[in-house]
């Protein structure tokens, strides 16, 4: 594999031919998601609350075989075998180091690292290490395994201290290493919401001068050690806000942006389709695109652009996914055509956004299946966006009334929105974590490891709709099942 760089705003090989970095998140693996796994709450919360009820030795296991079966080489080998030519890889940053000790680094979460690169060499794809989750938290949300709501990394030296370190320690590691494609530095900053984003979503300011010196010193870092390596940064406001962004402080920089679009979220009965009153197709969604922040911002500057994470909910009835799949079938293309870089979200997961889904009946989903009625019931996901139950809703309403009524100019939907998620999927999700260590409590060793086996490929869904469309992106025959 080519060691790859930049040269007149392309990413090239050593014979300075265009590579396109085209593939999949492998999501909720390094850094896990309540939505994509089936448990309640953070991560880091979940693994305290494993170890109280299973013991520290029974939950190490757990979320080891966990790891194992999740994503493997033969996971690479099915990526490689629908044209992927790229993956990027969500890491948690306490694999690699623990807050009980700063600036002391964790080989055996590098050691995954090495293994996954050995298997992404052996099939001929190129990672790109993305830090999802930072030090002191960069935005307020369960994907960065944040359960205060509190985004600290931006106000705490230390943690920024922490961070840069954790990068120069990465590009030490893997200076050299062509199979590692980019640095991905950030996932999603939201810069200037320390304690939760409580103006309307059109009135958030970024802190530009923060985040530019954070950006700056983690660069300066990394090529301290490593001078070639492409680095990766990404826009403020969970990667769609580029407009104070400092233009690039090195020759081997990419752009990245996330277009996650409501035709490929959203209910939607038909494709094309007119939401809210817009008409979504093929020539909508590449205008849309063309419209972005982080489309223009890369246009200005003449850098590369990966549109970092895409993606389309498919927990909707089965008739939809159709629809769904072939508007992101237009984002991909789109992309294409305007010659980005991409990845979406995500590989494999319970349902919804998985490409590869565990199946409805198999042993962990039984399982599990007191954990997800609760967790439904409550709405500890996602009920602040989507709506809770009638049992709930009335007197969060009611709750958020009450503190309105008493606070003058305080935006009543926003108000809502963070009192709910502060009092179902941050409070309620952590104590219903215990539900979920129950169902675990009195199994072996062995019967764990055969119920997370319902995460192996060969136990999953391959959703052929999707590997359709993918194989089409890539240009790849389609006329057999991987």
């Amino acid at each position: 594999m080519d060691l790859l760089t930049i040269r007149d705003g392309k990413v090239v090989g050593q014979d300075g031919h265009a590579v396109y970095l085209r593939g999949v998140n492998i999501g909720g693996w390094l850094n896990m998601e309540h939505f994509l796994i089936g448990y309640p709450g953070s991560e880091a919360s979940l693994r305290r609350t494993m170890s109280e009820i299973l013991g520290a030795e029974k939950a190490a296991f757990f979320f080891e075989r966990f790891l194992h079966h999740f994503f493997n080489e033969g996971d690479v080998a099915f990526l490689k075998g629908a044209g992927i030519t790229a993956i990027r890889l969500p890491v948690n940053y306490r694999h690699l180091e623990s807050d009980l000790a700063p600036f002391e680094y964790l080989e055996s979460g590098f050691a995954r690292l090495d293994e996954t690169l050995r298997w992404c060499e052996t099939h001929g794809i190129y990672v790109i290490l993305d830090l999802h989750s930072v030090q002191g938290w960069q935005n307020g949300d369960w994907h960065c395994d944040n359960s205060s709501r509190h985004a600290l990394f931006w106000s705490q030296r230390q943690a920024q201290d922490r961070f840069v370190a954790l990068w120069r320690e990465i590009a030490r590691r893997y200076r050299g290493r062509a199979v590692v494609a980019a640095f991905n530095i950030m996932n999603e900053p939201l810069s200037n919401a320390p304690f939760g984003r409580f103006d309307p979503d059109d009135a958030y300011v970024p802190d530009w001068d923060t985040m530019n010196a954070v950006y700056r010193r983690t660069v300066e870092a990394i090529r301290s050690v490593d001078p070639n390596h492409i680095i990766i940064i990404e826009g403020d406001y969970y990667s769609t806000r580029f407009t104070g962004l400092d233009a690039p402080v090195d020759a081997n920089l990419i752009a990245s942006n996330h277009n996650y679009i409501e035709a490929a979220i959203a209910p939607i009965p038909e494709y094309p389709v007119t939401l809210g009153g817009t008409y979504w197709d093929a020539a909508f969604i590449r205008r849309q695109f063309e419209q972005t922040e982080g489309y223009r911002y890369a246009q200005a500057h003449s850098v590369p652009l990966l549109v970092g994470e895409f993606g389309l909910s498919m927990d909707y009835p089965s008739a939809q996914v159709p629809h769904k799949v072939a508007a992101l079938a237009d984002q991909m293309a789109a992309y294409n055509d305007l010659c980005c870089h991409w990845t979406f979200w995500s590989y494999k997961a319970l349902g919804t956004m998985g490409w590869v889904q565990a199946m409805p009946d198999s042993p962990y989903m039984h399982t599990i299946a007191p954990v997800l009625e609760a967790k439904t019931a409550l709405g500890v996901d996602f009920g602040w966006l989507s709506g809770f139950s009638p049992e709930i809703q009335p007197h969060l309403e009611a709750m958020s009334s009450a503190v309105a009524g008493r606070i003058p100019g305080l935006n009543s939907a926003t108000n809502f929105r963070y009192l709910a998620q502060a009092a179902m999927s941050t409070y309620t999700a952590d104590q219903l974590q215990r539900l979920y260590a129950d169902q675990f409590a009195n199994k072996s060793e062995t019967e764990i490891d055969s119920l997370l086996a319902s995460f192996s490929l060969s136990e999953c869904m391959e959703r052929v709709e999707m590997t359709a469309a993918i194989r089409h992106a890539m240009n790849v025959p389609s006329y057999q099942k991987l």
